[in-house]
């Protein structure tokens, strides 16, 4: 087992919430940490972004709660608070002074339960607006902002649940009325599709009287949730988008379809990605920044996912003046010579203890180790895995790694995203 286990102990209310409680009496704070089983993966064809809408219009007011006070109350107790969209989930999370447990509590089964009675058509599209903004500032108007939208789109096929970015389509949010909005709510926020985890200073009996007390009335509502998609193979030949925009250099996004998370095999995949990539010592580092001087950087990084499919990605800043395409000729090199060899006992030694150093960092702030039980709660129905993941990891060998890199990191099977930097020339046309 790895060093300092965190106790866990968890339960289920009888409308189906399933609650997790990490006691830590180190400092007299908690986090508060929800996870809903809602995601961009789970919206409909021609309604994409409507998980990310309701981040927002949580925070719109609920049945007792005004438009903003949600924030306004909790901050005056001296927490943080925020929520986020991802494929799989969307997560809602505070952390308290221990005072303030109950409010916060409070605060979230209101919304939880009663966010329809505010969700009116001005919020609505008020709300629209604030993410068409928010899609400006964060994907149109940066340099490479919209690099993931285009590795997703070309790594994984049309129709796919991961084919799409979670912050959806301006067109389909556009389209949305405000009962297609009050559907999706009811068809997704519900007790028996969320995880409550309490973590810090309080004990077990206590998380789980008051997860009863202010969650324990709301209602299970009628899941209508289709298996899980089987494993999707590598692409049988490489594919690319090329986009030429007014960024500061070339950068090239070679990305692989990866087996889904918590699997022996995704774990190998990751070691592989950051033997290439990852660590300030990777191969392609050393390759094509320290000794060719094509790039002034590169990265490696895994994404776990659950619904049939995981993704993988190296990453090259092309040094200006170089030749992106021989930087990814050379990464692809790279690649083929890994597969033959596999990784060493120095690289695979220097994986596993910054893997082991990142996940214990993570695990010893309140707020990231709640994060954490939570995922693991609601995509896995093992909170404890955070106790063993490193386990896991260190229970990879180097044929592990060779075998899983030969099946998934092939370079016929890479998805290569491109952003070209203008020239001159095209500036000024």
């Amino acid at each position: 087992m790895t060093r300092n286990a965190y106790p866990l102990a968890r339960t289920t209310l009888e409308n189906g919430l399933r609650v997790v409680v990490s006691e830590d009496h180190a400092v007299p704070n908690i986090a508060v940490n929800l996870w809903v089983g809602v995601g961009s993966r789970h919206e409909s064809p021609g309604r994409t972004g409507l998980a990310h809408l309701f981040e927002h219009l949580m925070f719109q007011g609920s049945r007792n709660v005004a438009s903003g006070e949600h924030f306004s109350l909790l901050m005056d107790q001296g927490a943080r608070l925020n929520a986020t969209t991802w494929f799989d989930r969307t997560n809602y999370f505070e952390t308290v002074p221990t005072g303030a447990l109950e409010l916060a509590l409070w605060l979230e089964a209101d919304r939880h339960g009663h966010l329809l009675d505010a969700v009116t058509q001005q919020n609505l599209d008020n709300q629209r607006d604030v993410v068409k903004e928010e899609k400006r500032q964060r994907y149109d108007n940066q340099p490479y902002g919209t690099a993931l939208i285009d590795v997703y789109a070309t790594a994984f096929p049309e129709g796919h649940p991961y084919h799409h970015p979670t912050i959806g389509s301006m067109e389909d949010l556009d389209a949305a009325t405000l009962e297609d909005v009050h559907a999706f709510f009811r068809a997704h926020y519900g007790p028996n599709n969320t995880v409550l985890t309490l973590a810090g200073d309080l004990t077990p009996e206590h998380g789980f009287a008051m997860a009863e007390r202010y969650f324990g009335d709301l209602p299970p509502i009628e899941l209508h949730q289709r298996p899980l998609l089987p494993q999707l193979p590598p692409l049988h030949g490489a594919v690319r988008l090329d986009r030429v925009k007014d960024v500061p250099n070339d950068r090239v996004y070679v990305t692989f379809r990866l087996p889904v998370d918590a699997t022996p095999e995704y774990h190998a995949c990751a070691i592989a990605v950051d033997v290439l990539g990852g660590l300030a010592s990777s191969r392609l580092m050393r390759r094509l920044v320290r000794r060719d001087e094509t790039a002034t950087s590169v990265g490696g990084w895994t994404m776990g996912l659950v619904d049939g499919v995981g993704l993988g990605a190296l990453t090259i800043d092309v040094t200006p003046g170089a030749d992106a395409e021989a930087a990814e000729a050379a990464l692809c090199e790279e690649l083929a010579r890994f597969i033959e060899e596999g990784p060493d006992a120095a690289e695979m030694e220097s994986v596993v203890a910054d893997t082991e150093r990142a996940w214990l960092s993570s695990l010893a702030s309140l707020d990231e180790r709640a994060d954490h039980i939570s995922q693991y709660t609601l995509l896995h129905d093992d909170p404890d895995y955070i106790n063993h993941f490193v386990d896991h990891v260190r229970a990879v060998t180097p044929d592990d790694v060779r075998a899983a890199a030969a099946r998934w990191l092939q370079p016929e099977s890479r998805a290569v995203v491109r952003f070209l930097a203008q020239s001159d020339a095209e500036a000024a046309a």
